[in-house]
């Protein structure tokens, strides 16, 4: 579905990511880790045509996407959350919901646009009523409203940007099955970046690891938790992903 190859982000003098290649089948729900600074929001900003590749190929289905805007981006069936969600104030829950949709598949329909936010806000659990508003929502609220827009531009591809942060026990577990559900039952491939470790390790097919804007390791969770430079660089110095190691070699 998604094929990455040979992928560079230059700043000025800065290399953010450099020469990194990697692959995502459909049906696929691929893991995307690294410490802070690692280049993984960059490569989502270029994946989803915030920022134009400084060398390197995108292809979704076949078709070449470096250069597109992102709303050409979204109407071909990439869709995102964002770390920090920002709705509408003034607008609904619904009417922030249907404000996605017209950018994606059904931007020439007010009414296919407006059902699809529907379908979203059900599949995340938030309501429907073309009234209900945005102050309230608490920080899962908030999160699920950000999945519920992404999912109204009915993608074919989601990039889950950070889905739990900011979530107690709980509601991570919550979100981490909604990502299953959303493959499962929608079919949408999914590249899910998180720092939640013992979460994600226990949701996604494989992981990518980045670190310093490089690819270090590639492949099943329980396979990248063992990988003796991902230990160095990464798991070793972070709690989170030392419990992470044990999840994944749990569940190999």
């Amino acid at each position: 579905m998604l094929a990455v190859e040979g992928l560079v982000k230059r700043f000025g003098g800065f290399t953010a990511v450099s020469n990194v290649s990697f692959k995502v089948d459909q049906g696929e729900i691929l893991g995307l880790i690294g410490p802070n600074g690692s280049g993984k929001s960059t490569i989502f900003n270029m994946l989803s045509g915030t920022f134009a590749p400084s060398a390197g190929s995108i292809k979704f289905e076949g078709h070449e996407l470096s250069g597109l805007a992102p709303h050409t981006i979204i109407n071909r069936g990439i869709g995102r959350t964002f770390q920090i969600p920002r709705p509408f104030r003034r607008l609904s829950i619904f009417e922030n919901a249907a404000l996605a949709g017209y950018f994606g598949q059904n931007r020439h329909s007010r009414a296919k646009a407006e059902a699809a936010a529907e379908r979203a806000l059900a599949m995340v659990g938030l309501p429907t009523d073309r009234h209900a508003p945005v102050d309230g929502l608490g920080a899962a609220g908030l999160k699920k409203l950000e999945l519920a827009k992404a999912l109204a531009t009915e993608p074919k591809l989601l990039l889950a940007d950070e889905s739990l942060g900011g979530l107690d026990e709980t509601e991570m577990d919550q979100a981490a099955d909604m990502l299953r559900k959303i493959r499962d039952e929608l079919g949408i491939t999914i590249i899910w970046v998180e720092h939640i470790m013992g979460v994600l390790m226990k949701v996604v097919d494989r992981v990518m690891v980045l670190d310093h804007g490089e690819k270090i390791s590639e492949g099943l969770p329980h396979q990248v938790a063992s990988d003796p430079r991902v230990i160095e660089v990464y798991l070793g110095t972070d709690a989170q992903a030392t419990q992470a190691v044990a999840a994944a070699r749990g569940n190999r």
